[in-house]
């Protein structure tokens, strides 16, 4: 086990976030000037992701970048009510002129997925320390481009696969697999059951004036605007991102692989479609199973938008199951379960810890994910502590990349009904061009698209 494991380990079970917050304070008192930060997306994420950065660190948020004037300006006020300078930043709609004037030490990115990329690249040219939303990317050349420009530039990236942050998964994870309670693993199912999938099929209009839609669309194929596309519903459509496959089993995947410390799958299936929802303007799957294939072991995703889930308990109706000889690990953002398989042996149980004394702010935050909160928070704590020794952080951007491909291949299998063997080493499919082609995506002019050789 590495040494950095071993510290984060140490650091989750004796700190919490306000100890670590008070640690930030101290340090600003003896002379340490405030980081500072600049958000490209102040959409829902990226608000989330910010505001859990202010709680543990007295930052100085700076910059503030969106191509929605309407929701930017919000952000700004939002920002100005949270932090301890109580200034508004200074706000952009181009993420470059921000980069070019705002001096940052850390750019936090969570704009739609399209977007990732180019703004991420282009924040470690300008020598900022980043946090970027998953998935990394839509296609798996972005990816190649952006994990080339964190090492070529030495930037410390941190991905939001916050479950390798969430301190009861954390503890899972030393309990029962790290401990080899569970015995040896051929068998992992990961799954989402929500009903997440836009159902309506609105009439294309014309863009809200507060939104820059061409610049919205930005590398992506231009699509007629319609009431899905902006804000949040864009996950509908796959021009912007990877669907579900995208949003939801990438963290699932990304936390078995953490958990069983595992790289890249050999063999890769996917089947699906739209079975069900016809009637929606979504183009993105509703019923979905992708294989993740690894020596004696199988990582199984499942995601369905209609029928019931056939959970027994809604906390895991996203989810992760451990098989393994000795028992089983019901994983989930809200609990974790470990069932041994000896007689007389008691389930173990642990519900998610809120940290509502430390942070009551988040009791009221509008639109918080308050099991999140604290998985956040833990994941920002790792990010500050990896650049002040300018190491790896736990979700660093190879992990993010591998994850994020590993999908994306999913979904390209779906797409070509083939069963992909991949080869880590080169990088590609074997054997198989009209795969390899599709690794990357055509870019809308004039953006050129990203390759790991240009950075």
């Amino acid at each position: 086990m590495m040494r950095s494991e071993l510290d984060r380990r140490a650091f989750l079970r004796t700190t919490g976030a306000a100890a670590f917050s008070a640690a930030g304070a101290a340090a600003m008192q003896q002379g340490r000037k405030p980081r500072r930060v600049g958000l490209i997306g102040t959409g829902w994420y990226g608000k989330i992701d910010l505001l859990r950065l202010i709680q543990v660190e007295p930052v100085e948020v700076v910059s503030l970048c969106d191509v929605d004037s309407k929701m930017l300006s919000a952000a700004g006020d939002l920002v100005a009510s949270r932090q301890k300078s109580g200034k508004t930043p200074q706000l952009f709609h181009d993420y470059r002129d921000m980069l070019k004037q705002s001096g940052l030490d850390i750019c936090l990115i969570a704009t739609p997925d399209h977007w990732h990329a180019l703004a991420m690249i282009e924040a470690a040219k300008a020598g900022a320390d980043i946090y970027v939303q998953k998935p990394i990317s839509v296609d798996v050349t972005e990816g190649q481009a952006m994990l080339a420009a964190a090492r070529k530039y030495k930037r410390v990236v941190q991905v939001g696969t916050q479950r390798r942050s969430t301190p009861h998964l954390v503890e899972a994870k030393e309990r029962f697999l790290d401990s080899g309670k569970l015995g040896k693993i051929s068998s992992v199912d990961i799954h989402c059951y929500y009903h997440m999938r836009a159902t309506a099929n609105p009439p294309d209009s014309a863009p809200p004036a507060n939104l820059d839609y061409e610049m919205w669309t930005g590398p992506a194929p231009m699509r007629p605007f319609c009431s899905l596309t902006h804000p949040r519903s864009w996950r509908a459509f796959n021009e912007y991102g990877n669907g579900i496959v995208g949003d939801m089993a990438i963290h699932m995947f990304d936390m078995t692989r953490w958990m069983l410390g595992l790289g890249w799958p050999s063999r890769i299936s996917s089947d699906g479609g739209i079975y069900m929802d016809k009637a929606s303007k979504a183009n993105i799957s509703d019923t979905q199973v992708c294989t993740w294939e690894y020596p004696e072991l199988n990582i199984v995703w499942n995601h369905r938008t209609w029928g019931a889930s056939g959970e027994a308990d809604d906390k895991y109706n996203w989810g992760a199951t451990f098989y393994g000889e000795k028992g089983t690990l019901k994983a989930g953002v809200y609990a974790y379960d470990f069932i041994p398989s000896g007689k007389g042996e008691k389930t173990i149980h642990k519900d998610v810890t809120y940290e509502f004394e430390q942070y009551p702010e988040d009791k009221t935050e509008k639109d918080l994910e308050t099991h999140v909160a604290p998985a956040v928070r833990h994941h920002m704590m790792d990010l500050l502590a990896a650049i002040d020794k300018r190491s790896n952080p736990v979700a660093d951007i190879e992990q993010g990349y591998i994850s994020t491909a590993s999908c994306i291949l999913a979904n390209l299998a779906m797409k070509t009904g083939r069963k992909f063997t991949w080869d880590a080493g080169k990088q590609e499919v074997v054997g198989d061009a009209e795969a390899n082609r599709l690794l990357t995506r055509a870019y809308r002019k004039p953006w050129v698209h990203p390759d790991r050789k240009s950075v």
